[in-house]
């Protein structure tokens, strides 16, 4: 009889743990069902091993690994700019930002074209309630402000940098703002945000939400708390290490709220940064060549993952080519929006490479121009030209360090590289404002030291160097 009841026992326990596992399922196949809600977690000038699940072994991100354990990491992604602001206005368009002049860093007053949509407008006509947050600088005249660029609610700053801490006096641009409205507030602009993306998540109720998430965190003033400083007291980098503790922190928050609301599962997160780390941040590009700024791979490869736990099975790496630009495609097809025939897209909808009913590379090529500084990708191998100076060509399949020079030797596949880069070229406007003299020159100093393998002599204008340069 003991046996029989421990028979039975089990055999009730397993019934239970069945009834379970199929509701669990049918909640999932539900919840796959319902549009998602999509969030973009924008970090800014992050280095490309800065992260755990990058293979970072000093910097704690233990929320953020979370984003990638249940999801996919893209192995050889890529943003398309080197610098801030393109890079934006290239991922909120999803073109590239190229075809509408808006090329080089700052918005030379000119901001984000009146005539280019951007995926909150399209979002927000298709029933979604759409939230920006953070760092914009995009363009601070009033057609250029998220609230006339299809955001429903604005709670962040224009400019492209500020202190993460209170200012006495700060700009029209450095304010923090809710919808125009300056919001005076206390603590550590991080925080704030993470702890507004929270409210925004629980206001949207039952309908869907698009969310730009786009943190300040770890772009230069190097401000930290003081509690995390303390954490972090013997750390080699103290300030990026408590700077980058913290911006983990309120990821997590905003991933237990979902949780909490039920919304994790059918919630498409990326997470990525602008662009290459900077040099004046202490970010770490592990075996990448160049940094922010650069058209070498530590200017525009950056870290990036995604989660929709209700359809897409979490722990894998993709090895194909992507990029920023996918974003948008890739969430419209997740929230079963059709393009409209007016959007002139350059992504590509990563849905079936990333559900494995497609294989290989969702690109065959990638371009990058940051006024005379280009590149060019076409597989494996990838062109940089400096104009009135020169070009190389690597292979990085076998030199993702970019290191030995292919231009001469294989003179065939840079020509074909250098026709296909040109065609690109041709459809593409010129640059409506560049980066000022001073900056023009620096960079070119860099790039021309970096394409002969020698460490440049100076980086910034603030540089001893560059100062005695004449």
């Amino acid at each position: 009889m003991k046996y029989i009841l421990l028979l039975l026992g089990f055999l009730i326990l397993a019934c239970g743990s069945k009834q379970e596992k199929t509701v669990a399922s049918n909640d999932k196949d539900a919840a796959a069902e319902t549009k998602p809600n999509i969030i973009i977690i924008l970090t800014d000038d992050a280095g490309y091993i800065d992260f755990g699940f990058m293979g970072s072994e000093d910097l704690q991100t233990p929320e953020i690994d979370k984003i990638a354990k249940n999801g996919t990491v893209f192995t050889d992604a890529h943003v398309s700019a080197t610098v801030c602001a393109p890079s934006r206005a290239g991922l909120i368009t999803g073109k590239y930002q190229q075809r509408f002049g808006f090329e080089a860093n700052g918005t030379g007053g000119i901001g984000l074209s009146d005539d280019v949509p951007t995926m909150a407008e399209v979002f927000k006509k298709n029933g979604y309630n759409t939230y920006a947050l953070g760092k914009w600088h995009l363009g601070s005249d009033a057609s250029d402000q998220p609230n006339q660029r299809g955001f429903d609610e604005f709670y962040g700053f224009l400019s492209g940098s500020r202190s993460y801490f209170p200012l006495d006096n700060p700009s029209e641009d450095d304010i923090l703002q809710h919808n125009g409205e300056r919001v005076e507030f206390e603590g550590y602009m991080t925080d704030v945000l993470g702890d507004q993306s929270v409210t925004f998540a629980e206001q949207s109720g039952d309908k869907p939400f698009f969310m730009y998430l786009a943190y300040n965190a770890v772009h230069t003033p190097m401000d930290a708390k003081a509690e995390d400083l303390e954490k972090f007291k013997h750390h080699p980098r103290q300030k990026l290490a408590a700077m980058t503790w913290s911006l983990d922190q309120n990821v997590g928050k905003l991933r237990a709220k979902l949780k909490e609301l039920g919304k994790l599962d059918n919630t498409l997160i990326y997470f990525l940064s602008d662009n290459g780390g900077a040099h004046n941040n202490d970010s770490k590009e592990g075996p990448l060549k160049g940094w922010k700024g650069n058209e070498f791979e530590g200017g525009h490869r950056v870290p990036f993952a995604v989660s929709w736990p209700a359809v897409l099975k979490g722990g894998q790496n993709f090895d194909g080519l992507t990029s920023s630009l996918d974003i948008f495609l890739t969430s419209l097809a997740a929230a079963g929006i059709q393009k409209p025939d007016y959007l002139v897209l350059d992504g590509v909808n990563l849905l079936p490479f990333l559900k494995g009913e497609k294989t290989g590379d969702p690109h065959e090529r990638l371009f990058w121009r940051k006024l005379d500084k280009s590149a060019a990708r076409i597989g494996d191998y990838k062109t940089i030209t400096l104009d009135g100076y020169g070009s190389v060509m690597y292979n990085l399949r076998t030199d993702l360090c970019e290191m030995d020079d292919l231009s001469k030797s294989d003179q065939g596949k840079f020509d074909s590289i250098s026709k296909v880069y040109n065609d690109w070229q041709s459809q593409i406007m010129q640059p409506l404002w560049d980066e000022g003299e001073t900056w023009m020159d620096i960079c070119a100093h860099i790039h021309r030291r970096l394409m002969q393998n020698k460490e440049p002599d100076y980086k910034d204008p603030w540089s001893e160097a560059y100062k005695k340069r004449k």
